[in-house]
């Protein structure tokens, strides 16, 4: 098969027939062989309903309902253990990306040898409210994860080689970060292509600005975990054996004076009596329980089943 397009939806009943009819419409002028994979995330509109129709009418429709809400990437995971395709599409529900990228997508994918292939939407229909802090965490995500060809890291419409969407995990809200992530697992040819975008036909955005926090807080748990997640020793050890240190060299040095001030007759008042005592031996407990957290996060590490899952391309 030469393609599947995964379309992870939430109450986009309205929209659904015409995506289906213009990716169908694209496909069949281009000759290719392909699957339709509508995921839906616990509409409660009629969308399924709307699936199902689709299915019983065309072959190359399939679908996934979830029970209830889980999330675009949970969306996404499961629409790409059940794809086929030797390049895998993905796209929003919504009518905002166009089928017409695709065979343009697919090329830069089996022509040009790129592993993965991101939308970038530099023209965009949406209010300044949106834009702008998308162009902050595109360039804080570009920074991060050293991917600095991609302008839109959360573009819906991309185009992957099938091994890349088989051997990364998709969980959480790490959606955004694809490409990161399938850089961490050894595929870095990744482009971009510029694609067109429509303002939304039908319905509204189901994304929140809290989509924005959200999306720094998972950035730095996968930077964080890509640099430190099978060696966590080399970050919590590291700095609790600094701050034990000089919290211990701090302790000693307001001992040492109290000792020189009574050697020599000098009105001291007691150690305990400093804040420097206190701040000193906090500094120890902390830099104790950082290693204490170092070792034991090791010792889990150690015992992960994934921990020697290593991304081997070829043997002979």
């Amino acid at each position: 098969m030469d393609i599947s397009v995964i379309v992870p939806l939430y109450n986009e009943a309205e929209s659904l027939p015409e995506l289906h009819a213009w990716i169908k419409r694209v496909m069949d002028a281009n000759g290719f062989t392909y699957e339709i994979i509508f995921v839906n995330d616990g509409s409660t509109d009629s969308s399924w309903t709307v699936i199902e129709r689709l299915a019983a009418e065309n072959p190359e429709v399939k679908g996934i309902k979830f029970r209830r809400n889980y999330g675009k990437s949970p969306a996404l995971y499961c629409g790409f253990h059940r794809a086929e395709g030797d390049v895998v599409i993905t796209m929003d529900a919504d009518l905002q990306d166009s089928p017409d990228e695709i065979p343009e997508l697919r090329r830069m994918i089996v022509e040009d040898g790129y592993d993965l292939v991101s939308g970038y939407k530099q023209k965009r229909y949406d209010p300044l409210s949106k834009t702008i802090p998308t162009k902050l965490f595109n360039a804080t995500a570009r920074k991060v994860s050293g991917i600095k060809n991609l302008h839109d890291f959360n573009c819906g419409l991309k185009a992957y080689r099938r091994d890349v969407i088989k051997n990364i995990e998709v969980y959480g809200e790490m959606h955004r970060y694809i490409p990161y992530l399938a850089k961490n697992a050894g595929f870095d040819k990744i482009g971009e292509k510029v694609v067109h975008h429509q303002a939304r036909k039908y319905g509204k955005t189901k994304f929140g600005l809290d989509r924005f926090v959200n999306g720094y807080l998972d950035l730095l748990s996968l930077w964080f975990l890509s640099r430190f997640g099978l060696k966590p020793m080399h970050v919590f050890g590291l700095l609790g054996t600094l701050m034990f240190f000089f919290g211990f060299i701090a302790v000693i040095v307001v001992g040492a004076n109290k000792l020189y001030a009574l050697a020599n007759g000098i009105p001291a008042r007691l150690v305990t009596d400093s804040p420097y005592f206190y701040i000193s031996l906090t500094m120890m407990i902390l830099g104790t329980q950082l290693f204490v957290a170092g070792f034991l996060g090791d010792l889990i590490s150690r015992s992960s089943e994934q921990r020697n899952n290593y991304q081997i391309e070829k043997e002979i």
